[in-house]
This record gives structure tokens, C-alpha cells and sequence, in this order.
């Protein structure tokens, strides 16, 4: 177990590792890029550095904005399961991408980083089995928008359930597969 002080140390480290490969992309590298390629790489860079399952399923930025978000996860070997549908862990993953994204675009855009990003709580309902390409979308970009500035002006814990929606459009076209709430929590480290 690490002492508060190493954990606070470690987590510099890796904010820090992550803001260097963000800069080293940023240059030449991704500035030729279209944008959703670019979010693309930075999300897989994310997860490569971050959260290695999230580099292990692949997703995709579709669409990224400060209103909305969709991420597609690809259904392949890595993300099925014995059914042949998406595995609920991956959906779950998904969802988080989802509804994630738009927050930490925000918070390095509105806090300059400065605001730590956690999930409190997840809830889902699976309707339907994940038969293909799953696409996730979040459009609570002005709400969530609206939680960073109050999180910097309060300088304390802030909370909102977020929405995420997957659908599986190759099959079921716009028909939500699953519903997911997640309870993004908020909080300045300034």
C-alpha cells in the first residue's frame, strides 16, 4: 500500500507522461490528422498509458464535441463473448468513453486540467444482445459543461448522472441495445 504522499507523487508522474505524449502528438504529428483520427489516437494513447483495456478494445472517436460524444466499439474476437455478442465488461467500457470524453475535453479546455475526473456509480440496462459494432453516444456536453465551471467556483465535490446510449446501427439501426447512467464526479485540485 502506497502512503497518500506516493499516490499524489505517482499520480503527477502519470499525468505528467500523459500531457508529454499528448505533446509529442500534438506537434507534427497531429496536425495534419482529420479530427476524429486525432481524438481517435488520443483516446487509444489514453488508454495504452492509462487504462490498458481501453487500448485492448479499440474504440473509435465518431464524433466529438463540447455537446456530444460517440465512441464505436468494434465487435471482434477481444469484445465477444461465448454468445457472440459484445461482453457486458466492454460495454461497459464503452460507456465510460462515452461519457468520459466530453468531460476531459472540457476539463482541459475550461480547468486547464486542474479537475480530477472519477464514476461514482454505474447503472445499466441491457436490452437487446450486442450483435455488431457498438456505437455509444452522450449529449450532455452543456450540463457537463455547466459541472466543470461549478466544480472550479466551489472548489468542492460536484456530481451529475450522466446518459450514455449504445446502439448497434448495422442491425437495430437507431434502437438503444443498452442504457447506461453513470455518476460523474467532479473535483478541483486547484
Amino acid at each position: 500500500s502506497h502512503t497518500p504522499k506516493e499516490k499524489s507523487r505517482m499520480q503527477t508522474q502519470i499525468a505528467q507522461a500523459g500531457q508529454k505524449f499528448r505533446d509529442l502528438l500534438a506537434g507534427p504529428i497531429l496536425g495534419v490528422l482529420p479530427e476524429k483520427t486525432k481524438e481517435t489516437l488520443l483516446l487509444r494513447g489514453f488508454g495504452f498509458l492509462k487504462i490498458p483495456m481501453l487500448f485492448f478494445i479499440s474504440p473509435s472517436v465518431v464524433e466529438l464535441n463540447d455537446e456530444k460524444c460517440v465512441v464505436k466499439v468494434p465487435l471482434n474476437r477481444r469484445t465477444k463473448n461465448h454468445l457472440r455478442s459484445m461482453y457486458f465488461g466492454v460495454l461497459a467500457a464503452g460507456a465510460d468513453c462515452a461519457g468520459g470524453l466530453i468531460a476531459m475535453r472540457l476539463i482541459q479546455t475550461e480547468a486547464k486540467g486542474k479537475v480530477s475526473l472519477v464514476f461514482k456509480d454505474f447503472h445499466a440496462d441491457f436490452l437487446k444482445r450486442a450483435e455488431g459494432d457498438v456505437f455509444f453516444t452522450c449529449t450532455q456536453g452543456e450540463a457537463i459543461q455547466e459541472l466543470v465551471r461549478k466544480t472550479m467556483a466551489s472548489g468542492e465535490r460536484e456530481n451529475l448522472p450522466v446518459e450514455v446510449i449504445a446502439t448497434v446501427p448495422s442491425k437495430l439501426g437507431n434502437e438503444p441495445i443498452a442504457r447506461f447512467t453513470l455518476t460523474l464526479s467532479l473535483k478541483s485540485r486547484a
